[in-house]
C-alpha cells in the first residue's frame, strides 16, 4: 500500500488529514504557513489523491486509516504531534485520541463532527454516504459533492473513492461522541459560520471535550482552510502558541 504523504518544515509535528472526496492539497496555504516553525505531515487517504487505491472494498476502514496515520508518524520519529484534521480527517483524529492518547500532542478539528448517538442519526449519515458512493458509480468524478476542497483532478478514478465512502466515511456506533468527555488534549473546533450541518456538532464537541475552545469563522463554509486561510492560520497560530506555552 503506497500512501503519499509529504514531511515539511522541522519543529513540533502536525498531521493534517483531509475530508472525504479532498486529498492533501487542501492543505497548501496551512502548510506554507505553518512549515515556519513547525513539521507539518500531509497525506492522501487511500483510495484518495495519489495514493493506492486497492480494489478490495474490506482494505478501506477507519482502522485501516488510523494505522495510515500511525505510520505518518512513525516515519517522522514522532512519538506525539498535533492533529488537525478536516471533516472526515477530523473524525479519524477523534477515533486515533480515544485509541492512542498518548500520541496526541493537541486536537484541531475543522468543520468534522463526533458521530451519532442514536439509531436514526447514524442511518442518516451512512445513507448520505451511500449516495456518495452511488453518485460516483454513475457519474465518475463529476459525482463529487460540491464544496470549497473538492478537486476531480487530484483524483486518479472514482472507483478508491466509492469504496472509501462504503468503508471509511460510514458509522457503525456512538463511541466516539462517547468518548469525547474522555479526551485530555488540548482541542481547537473550527468550524465555518455558514457549514449548517456541522455547527451544532462543533458547538456540542466544544462544551464536551475539558479543554477545547470553539472558533466560527464568519463568512467561511465547509472549509476555512481554502476559503479564508488568513483567519484561519491566524487562529491556528494562535491555538499553537498557546499549547507550546503549556509544555513542560
Amino acid at each position: 500500500m503506497r500512501i503519499h504523504h509529504v514531511i515539511t518544515g522541522t519543529g513540533p509535528v502536525i498531521l493534517l488529514t483531509h475530508g472525504f472526496g479532498a486529498s492533501s492539497h487542501m492543505f497548501a496555504t496551512t502548510v506554507t504557513d505553518l512549515a515556519l516553525d513547525h513539521t507539518a505531515i500531509t497525506w492522501d487517504m487511500r483510495g484518495h489523491g495519489r495514493s493506492d487505491s486497492p480494489s478490495d472494498g474490506d482494505d478501506y476502514s477507519v482502522a485501516a486509516s488510523l494505522d495510515d496515520m500511525r505510520a505518518m508518524l512513525d516515519e517522522a520519529g514522532a512519538a506525539q504531534a498535533v492533529l488537525l484534521g478536516h471533516s472526515l480527517g477530523g473524525y479519524l483524529s477523534l477515533e486515533l485520541a480515544l485509541a492512542d492518547p498518548s500520541r496526541v500532542a493537541a486536537l484541531v478539528l475543522v468543520d468534522t463532527g463526533p458521530g451519532y448517538r442514536s439509531d436514526r442519526g447514524r442511518q442518516a449519515w451512512n445513507e448520505m454516504a451511500e449516495r456518495y458512493a452511488t453518485d460516483l458509480e454513475t457519474r465518475g468524478l463529476d459525482g463529487l459533492p460540491g464544496s470549497d476542497e473538492l478537486r476531480a483532478s487530484v483524483h486518479a478514478g472514482p472507483h478508491g473513492l466509492i469504496h472509501a465512502a462504503r468503508g471509511m466515511l460510514r458509522q457503525a456506533d456512538g463511541h466516539v461522541i462517547d468518548g469525547l468527555a474522555s479526551i485530555s488534549a488540548s482541542t481547537l473546533v473550527v468550524v465555518g459560520a455558514k457549514d449548517e450541518p456541522f455547527l451544532a456538532g462543533s458547538h456540542y464537541m466544544a462544551g464536551k471535550i475539558p479543554r477545547a475552545r470553539l472558533v466560527v469563522i464568519d463568512g467561511a463554509g465547509h472549509a476555512p482552510p481554502v476559503s479564508h486561510p488568513k483567519t484561519f492560520n491566524a487562529e491556528l497560530r494562535r491555538f499553537l502558541t498557546d499549547v507550546a506555552a503549556d509544555q513542560p
